[in-house]
């Protein structure tokens, strides 16, 4: 059982490791952001503003998935250890047609996003090997 201490510290390195990465600790976007990524059954933004608020802390397959997508390890999240500040500097470096479709993407349905995603992935897999 986590006790509130533990959920409070979860909720504040899990808003300190999205700051990091650029974005702002909202629930609509940790809930966007992490239902592309996680292939479960999606979370709420109820749900995601109870991780926020530091009233419960996902389960262990849900904090893999955070931290993946924050780029830091699990027991970051989970244990409270240092975050160094990472912010992407691909923002600045893109040229206008890569932002143009970087913001299309970002205007797409959840569905759709998941859908482009694999396909990139895909692409991106079979260009390496």
């Amino acid at each position: 059982m986590n006790t509130d201490t533990e959920k409070q510290q979860f909720a504040q390195q899990l808003k300190t490791a999205m700051m990091a990465m650029g974005y702002e600790p909202k629930a609509s976007i940790l809930e966007r952001e992490f239902n592309l990524r996680y292939y479960g059954n999606p979370v709420t933004i109820q749900g995601v503003t109870k991780w926020l608020r530091g009233q419960s802390i996902p389960r262990a397959d849900k904090v893999i998935t955070l931290a993946k997508w924050l780029d830091i390890e699990p027991s970051q999240l989970v244990c409270g250890i240092e975050i160094k500040e990472n912010k992407k500097q691909w923002q600045d470096e893109i040229g206008y047609q890569d932002r143009e479709i970087c913001e299309a993407f970002i205007n797409l349905p959840t569905p759709q996003k998941k859908i482009v995603r694999e396909v990139i992935l895909t692409f991106s897999k079979s260009c390496k090997g």
